[in-house]
């Protein structure tokens, strides 16, 4: 199990094997998005901000983390499938199956997010090879 997130995962492991979720079950990942960035900032001396990006702090912690990381821009369409998930959940409400399958994939989106930023917090080289990468766009680059 990852180090940096491990109470967070194992409440998102214990929903996706079954656990019931609550009522604000989806805000709940949001919220833990949010944790996962505000992690990250910190860790690079930041304070993390309380502006929105679309309404959703998630998106404006992302666009205030990649600031000079251009392989942090890999977590911009993690961060934004997961606020479609919480859309989405909203928008099937009184479809508690549907609701359900888009809360499970809103949480696997939210793992996904804690285990690369994890990842990075160890390892800071993780991600370099991503498209949106530095290096890939300078002269000479292979």
């Amino acid at each position: 199990m990852d180090p940096v997130f491990p109470g967070m995962l194992a409440e998102i492991d214990a929903f996706l094997d079954g656990a019931p979720a609550g009522p604000g079950w989806s805000q709940d990942m949001l919220a833990m998005g949010e944790q996962v960035l505000e992690a990250w900032l910190a860790a690079r001396g930041e304070v993390p901000g309380d502006d929105t990006v679309e309404g959703f702090r998630l998106l404006a912690l992302h666009r205030q983390g990649c600031k000079g990381v251009p392989s942090f821009n890999a977590c911009r369409e993690t961060c934004r499938e997961i606020v479609f998930r919480h859309n989405a959940a909203a928008l099937y409400r009184d479809d508690k199956s549907e609701m359900l399958n888009q809360l499970r994939l809103q949480a696997m989106v939210v793992k996904h997010l804690a285990l690369f930023v994890g990842g990075k917090l160890i390892d800071s080289g993780l991600g370099d090879f991503c498209c949106a990468s530095r290096p890939l766009h300078q002269p000479g680059a292979a």
